[in-house]
């Protein structure tokens, strides 16, 4: 493709058929009378010769080009992985949503070599967002009108196997049980299970067992293995995490769980604690989060609620993003609608 300037002195039908028209020509009332980008045929052409304008500039394609119109609906079809969808274009843009609420799994690797071409874009939303069910996750872009049929060629061809770079994984009905420590008191045990309880509810997710231990190994043994009955994910509350001599990490070896990562890069949260037994995720859960505040612990859990299982270098990349601020609360679950995203208060 190639730029053309058209002088209105000297402008006929011929020199604006067939071409795209890169800005708007508006009418005398202001309104748009031809939208940029449009590729004139015979009639628009005309139309465009009657209204006020001193200069057009116009973009001659070339054979081997394809206009945004399409070439836009077959990059944003190529991007859309599992669990979104694509909408009708708006304003140059098509829109990719979210076909149901869930974790947004971003492969970045694939965005960057499709924004590294010349023409084609696709932005997202952050990687490991939580998103709702026609949220728009992220869009597709034509940047110059239209794209060259190799250049598409390369996008589809990043895009192939497996297909897509935009996912959003749902969450999953898991039943989730919970190992707490007398210690926190029947107030704090209260709070402690009517804030768990929303929070798993609105993932899906029902609250199971939840098994009161007086602080000594045996018994932190029974519980763990009464809250584990038909668990899918064993929550705990009330460990002293930066005490390595706390019963609970005993109690962990005793029956055979492997710990994963003690402590995450993210604050509030940093003491929170991941461990596994028998393919059962275990997650030791940071005091400031036992509540109603917003803590890393709601942005493992979601991911652990769309059946992801998290090793140590899931929990190392925690640290990017991972001062949990307000500014940053957009990443966490929207427990209330009204409410702090993440919290329940």
């Amino acid at each position: 493709m190639h730029a053309i300037r058209v002088a209105r002195a000297r402008a006929q039908t011929a020199d604006l058929s067939g071409r795209v028209l890169c800005h708007e020509l508006r009418s005398d009332d202001g309104r748009v009378a031809i939208a940029k980008g449009r590729v004139l045929d015979d009639t628009d052409s005309r139309r465009a010769l009657e209204l006020p304008w001193t200069e057009l500039h116009l973009l001659a394609l070339d054979s081997d080009d394809v206009h945004e119109d399409a070439a836009g609906d077959t990059i944003a079809r190529g991007a859309a992985g599992d669990g979104v969808s694509v909408r009708p274009p708006s304003g140059g843009h098509w829109p990719i949503v979210a076909d149901w609420r869930g974790v947004l799994s971003i492969d970045t690797d694939r965005l960057v070599r499709i924004n590294e071409l010349e023409g084609p874009c696709v932005y997202s939303l952050y990687d490991g967002q939580v998103v709702e069910a026609g949220e728009v996750v992220a869009r597709a872009k034509v940047i110059p009108f239209a794209v060259s049929r190799r250049v598409l060629s390369d996008v589809e061809s990043i895009l192939g196997q497996p297909p897509g770079a935009v996912h959003v994984r749902p969450f999953r009905e898991y039943r989730v049980g919970a190992v707490v420590h007398e210690s926190m008191g029947e107030r704090a045990l209260t709070r402690f299970r009517a804030a768990v309880t929303e929070k798993i509810a609105w993932f899906g997710s029902t609250l199971g067992t939840l098994a009161v231990t007086p602080p000594d190994v045996a018994s932190i043994v029974d519980a763990f293995e009464t809250a584990a009955r038909g668990a899918d994910i064993l929550l705990v509350a009330g460990t002293k995490a930066m005490d390595l001599l706390d019963p609970t990490f005993a109690a962990l070896d005793q029956i055979g769980a492997r710990m994963i990562g003690h402590g995450v890069p993210a604050h509030p949260g940093s003491l929170l604690w991941l461990a596994e037994w028998n393919g059962v995720p275990v997650v030791g859960m940071p005091t400031c989060g036992l509540f109603a505040q917003a803590t890393v612990f709601d942005v493992v859990i979601a991911r652990l609620l769309t059946g992801e299982r998290l090793g140590r270098t899931e929990l190392a990349r925690l640290g990017h993003g991972g001062m949990l601020t307000r500014d940053m609360a957009f990443r966490l679950p929207a427990y209330r609608a009204a409410g702090v995203r993440g919290a329940v208060e």
